[in-house]
């Protein structure tokens, strides 16, 4: 009889954890929103330059639409929230209509329980009803219900309880869910109005820049050769890590099939004729992928398991102004960008950071600055626009370790350019980083 006691109270409270549930959903909810609103917060405090030169307006111009990009993002999770709080909403109206049905079809039960006890109450009564019985079997068998339905009452009495304690934790919930989404779509009100000041400067922005179409083009048309100088140094490097990564794996092969010959006590010629063969496969044509050892192999893979997960390779507020490919930058005709990475803006003083552990394969001047490279396997990030560097190379990072200051301009724009490969191939930064 204990057992079927202790299964009418697990069965209830089974239950419970369901209503936690949701409570832990809209707190995780409300956690990733409250990052994110930060990370708006903070950008806000970096400021537009004072100065009506073009460089400084286009400096301008990519903050302030970097600002509205993180701003949209932020009013489209709401949205996202507030759709999902609806359904959960909904969910729990459905559980406690339920709940309810059940707890009154269980006080029903309870009070008919209750009633027949009643009727029955006296230890008298009970005694004449065992011991009315034509036999001892008989006997035994109402004595066992007398007892199987003493507890069968407090099993119902316990069920009641719990089911009244569900309900009441069910509609907290519900109350707290309602609460929930009436802030956010506050929260989305307040947003939406900040989104429209911002974009009505933006408009008078681009207003000013329309009227010195020439001197964009001008200013677009350096900054272009600048970036290409660096890119085909940033190239030329990646080719000779790439490069050094097959000679890398040319010789762990080497010493592999070495000591399978040796363990073998022989080597076949037709094994020999197949490992020239490899290596001339090798060696052939230009270098357009990675021939990885194994230990690169092994860093190549946990850093794609982190796709998406990388922490933005800059310190503090940041804004991102500058997008990753070619695209029209919105609002201006024939003014057009191909970026082989990413900008980051932040406030001076900030610093680049390792978005994973690696090690330092290259560090080089360009323009008075440094640029780093960190391999990661067959994946390289590159960290461009550096004022000073605190590495060397060679030295093994950690994800987060500082790489060096990011340059502050006269103008005071702190920009780290980042880019990431993968062998020769340009990946879009945006997609790997968690921001």
């Amino acid at each position: 009889m204990k057992r079927i006691l202790w299964l009418g109270i697990f069965c209830v409270c089974m239950c419970l954890p369901l209503v936690a549930q949701s409570t832990r959903k809209i707190r995780e909810l409300e956690k990733e929103r409250n990052e994110l609103r930060k990370q708006i917060s903070e950008s806000e405090t970096l400021l537009q330059s004072t100065k009506k030169d073009v460089n400084s307006q286009l400096n301008n111009l990519a903050l302030l639409s970097g600002q509205i990009d993180e701003r949209k993002r932020y009013l489209a999770t709401i949205e996202k929230d507030v759709e999902t709080i609806q359904r959960e909403i909904n969910r729990l109206q459905v559980e406690l209509k339920r709940l309810q049905k059940e707890l009154a079809d269980k006080r029903e039960k309870y009070e008919q329980s209750v009633n027949y006890m009643y009727r029955n109450k006296s230890v008298q009564e009970k005694l004449m009803f065992v011991f009315s019985a034509d036999n001892l079997s008989q006997m035994y068998r109402r004595l066992r219900y007398v007892r199987e339905y003493a507890d069968y009452q407090r099993v119902q009495g316990i069920q009641l309880q719990k089911k009244q304690e569900e309900v009441n934790a069910k509609h907290k919930t519900l109350v707290d869910s309602r609460k929930a989404k009436e802030e956010l779509l506050k929260q989305g009100e307040e947003e939406k109005l900040k989104l429209e000041k911002q974009e009505k400067e933006r408009q008078q922005l681009l207003s000013t820049l329309k009227k010195k179409q020439r001197s964009i083009q001008s200013e677009l048309s350096k900054k272009r050769r600048s970036a290409d100088k660096l890119n085909a140094q940033i190239d030329f490097l990646i080719e000779q890590e790439i490069e050094k990564a097959r000679k890398r794996a040319e010789e762990e092969a080497r010493r592999k099939a070495e000591a399978e010959a040796k363990q073998s006590g022989k080597a076949s010629k037709k094994s020999a004729e197949s490992s020239d063969k490899d290596q001339k496969t090798l060696a052939k044509g230009k270098i357009d992928a990675y021939k990885i050892d194994s230990e690169d192999r092994r860093l190549s893979g946990t850093f794609e398991q982190n796709k998406g997960k990388l922490p933005v390779p800059i310190t503090g507020a940041y804004v991102i102004v500058g997008h990753y490919g070619q695209y029209q930058v919105s609002g201006l005709r024939n003014v057009r960008l191909d970026n082989k990475g990413i900008d980051i803006k932040g406030k001076k003083g900030a610093m680049a950071r390792a978005v994973f552990n690696g090690e330092v394969s290259a560090i080089f001047q360009y323009n008075g600055l440094a640029n780093v490279l960190v391999r990661h396997g067959n994946y390289i990030s590159v960290y461009c626009n550096l004022s000073s560097v605190l590495i060397r190379k060679g030295s093994l990072l950690k994800t987060g370790d500082m790489i060096g200051e990011v340059h502050t301009d006269k103008d005071g724009n702190t920009v780290l350019h980042f880019q990431l490969r993968k062998e020769v191939n340009k990946l879009n930064p945006e997609l790997w980083l968690r921001h």
